[in-house]
């Protein structure tokens, strides 16, 4: 199955926080590895089941999948991911 990858409008706001060059390849590979594979990557638990979670570089992805469609709502870097309000 292939899947249309679309951001969050604040996957923007994160991604400025990367280097261009480092912004550029995270883009490129998630375009490359979720369009094909988002359904294999592990699901969250609790009350957050719905969502799914991957690992590029220093970069944790937060994403859900609706139909053939995978929304990307999260791109923070690997220090950053876990800390609440950030």
């Amino acid at each position: 199955m292939v899947y249309n990858v679309m951001y969050e409008r604040s996957v923007e706001r994160h991604l400025k926080k990367l280097s261009k060059v480092e912004a550029t390849k995270v883009l490129d590979q998630l375009e490359k590895e979720l369009s094909k594979e988002a359904h294999l990557f592990p699901a969250l638990k609790g009350r957050f089941a719905e969502l799914r979670k991957y690992w590029l570089r220093d970069c944790g992805v937060t994403y859900t999948l609706k139909d053939e469609n995978v929304l990307v709502l999260r791109i923070r870097h690997r220090k950053s991911v876990y800390r609440k309000g950030v």
